[in-house]
């Protein structure tokens, strides 16, 4: 048939010269394409699972859940979850985590100021023999933003 093209011929004619004459942008293309599918498998891989306000409150509620707060003690006594246990990530990092371990078998809701370390943090802690834990979306910033109570000390 004239003038029909298979999808074959399209990829010959058209993606593969495209390819080589727009080197950078294909290079551009293909590294975004591996960083997408690199943190999808990451996230679907972790061990640590990022839970919105809402799921948190009902962990609290309902299962005991620890919530662990990451920010320096001057945040930390600013406003801060009810309950919630202020510990350093330099801590986590260094195995000094004696005021959370009897959690360990609790869910465990990990918070920071934004959600920026608590999926690499909570890593560390599984590795440390938390078995059940939680990184809060968008953190305290999150928390405050949709108006959720704060306790100040």
């Amino acid at each position: 048939m004239i003038g029909n093209s298979t999808n074959m011929d399209f990829i010959v004619n058209e993606i593969f010269p495209f390819f080589k004459n727009h080197p950078i942008l294909t290079l551009g293309w293909v590294a975004i394409a591996f960083m997408i599918i690199q943190m999808t498998v990451k996230m679907k891989l972790s061990k640590v699972k990022v839970i919105s306000n809402a799921i948190a409150i009902q962990m609290i509620n309902n299962q005991n859940a620890a919530v662990v707060d990451l920010r320096n003690a001057d945040n930390f006594k600013k406003g801060h979850i009810a309950e919630s246990i202020n510990i350093l990530p330099i801590d986590i990092k260094n195995g000094s985590t004696k005021s959370i371990d009897k959690y360990k078998a609790l869910p465990v809701i990990l918070v920071d100021e934004n959600d920026l370390n608590t999926v690499a943090l909570g890593e560390t802690l599984s590795k440390q023999g938390f078995n059940h834990l939680f990184a809060l979306k968008d953190g305290i910033a999150g928390w405050n933003g949709e108006n959720l109570p704060l306790v100040t000390k």
